[in-house]
């Protein structure tokens, strides 16, 4: 099966160029090319420019007869289009992109990616707190696939008090989100002691120096999710306001690694 069209370009080679696939109705002084009707149909189901119109027709909660109406095309071509059916030009496809604010290569442009990421349990990597030699806390990365992610979470457990063990504090940039799952948790912002218990949570400015101390018998779980992009806070009536730190510095690790030293290096900044 084949298909005459008309374009401004060279004749197709053995593998047709995208014009030749799309083009609209020529002049006389352009030449005919002849397509594969085969190879058009594979290009625009590998497109999916079918399904790239419809969605935007439905996102607008629009019918195939309004939209007709914006672009001069019926009803019935356009569920072609949509379907699959028929080829469309270029000169179609502009069209149907100036009703939606769309450039034409919205319709050509690689699909984006919805983000999502599993991480499984038994891939993750536990490392212990780092700079003692006896850790209070081990933690396991919950984002380490997420590339270039906004938030940090991870998994960590807080041993029981030992004595002679004191809990070191730290402080990075950003903000912390921590929810305690089991167990009892004292946790130290500034100078002042939180006590904490399963079922609490608390959302803290990680840039004041903090530590954690677990208080009963058994280890204290919790999730916490570090911000590395702070907002503004906003002090006292709000007439002030200031940056918690560089964008551009993460708040905890950038991933927990299965390489030993990229991961000690990352989790440095979780001491």
């Amino acid at each position: 099966m084949t298909k005459n069209t008309t374009s401004p370009i060279a004749p197709a080679s053995s593998e047709p160029p995208q014009d030749a696939l799309l083009s609209g109705n020529g002049s006389t002084a352009h030449r005919d090319i002849h397509v594969d009707g085969e190879a058009a149909e594979s290009f625009i189901a590998e497109k999916r420019i079918g399904e790239r119109i419809k969605h935007l027709r439905l996102k607008k909660s629009m019918g195939l007869v309004e939209l007709g109406r914006h672009t001069g095309l019926s009803a019935s071509f356009l569920s072609q289009l949509e379907t699959g059916r028929v080829v469309p030009t270029l000169r179609n496809l502009a069209r149907i992109a100036m009703v939606f604010s769309k450039d034409l290569s919205y319709f050509f442009d690689p699909e984006p990616r919805t983000l999502f990421r599993v991480h499984r349990r038994d891939e993750r990597v536990r490392l212990p707190q780092t700079g003692v030699d006896d850790p209070s806390y081990f933690f396991e990365s919950l984002g380490y696939h997420v590339p270039d992610r906004q938030l940090d979470p991870y998994f960590a457990e807080f041993l029981p008090l030992k004595e002679g063990r004191v809990p070191r504090a730290h402080q990075h940039t950003g903000c912390e989100f921590l929810y305690l799952l089991s167990g009892t948790l004292d946790v130290r912002h500034g100078e002042v002691t939180h006590r904490i218990e399963a079922g609490d949570a608390i959302y803290f400015d990680a840039n004041t120096v903090h530590s954690y101390l677990c208080t009963g018998k058994t280890p204290a779980a919790a999730v916490i999710v570090t911000l590395q992009h702070p907002p503004l806070l906003q002090l006292g009536n709000g007439s002030r306001s200031i940056h918690l730190g560089s964008p551009k510095v993460r708040a905890v690790p950038a991933g927990v690694l299965p390489a030993t030293s990229a991961a000690r290096k990352s989790s440095e900044q979780m001491q």
